[in-house]
């Protein structure tokens, strides 16, 4: 199963050419990461199943992240309907998490488009320590319906 995040475009993520410039794809794919999986401060009115991790500067689990890896299929235009982030799980190592994102033309218009999909590492660490941490069984039992078939790359 996957989560569906809408992320929206800033008229200055965009760059010369006149599309969203490829840094922003990366605070996009982030935006969409956080709200995954983050648990927010705030009264969020419509928190994802998912979102479950600490945030705060005090927390005693950090996640942080390992690697990054973006492939670009088609530049991303600006338009004011938020992008669909598709959102999925593809392992869940001792404490490492391996998040895969598509990113599509915003949900209502035909011709769906997929931009860009990436895959993200992330490790969880004791923030006292700064040593890898493993992930809880209550997590693992949480994320596992969002498991799916990695990623899989096409221009490589």
């Amino acid at each position: 199963m996957r989560l569906h995040i809408p992320i929206p475009l800033r008229w200055g993520d965009l760059d010369a050419y006149g599309h969203i410039n490829n840094v922003e794809t990366l605070r996009l794919i982030e935006e969409a990461r956080v709200r995954a999986f983050w648990r927010s401060a705030d009264d969020d009115p419509d928190p994802q199943p998912t979102a479950v991790l600490d945030l705060t500067s005090d927390a005693g689990v950090w996640s942080l992240v390992a690697r990054s890896e973006i492939e670009y299929l088609v530049p991303i235009p600006y338009t004011r309907a938020p992008i669909d982030v598709e959102v999925w799980l593809g392992r869940l190592g001792g404490a490492s998490i391996e998040i895969y994102f598509e990113l599509y033309s915003p949900v209502g218009v035909e011709s769906r488009v997929l931009y860009a999909r990436s895959a993200t590492t992330i490790v969880t660490v004791d923030a006292a320590s700064g040593r890898p941490t493993r992930i809880p069984p209550q997590l693992r039992e949480l994320w596992a319906p969002y498991l799916e078939t990695p990623l899989v790359f096409t221009r490589r």
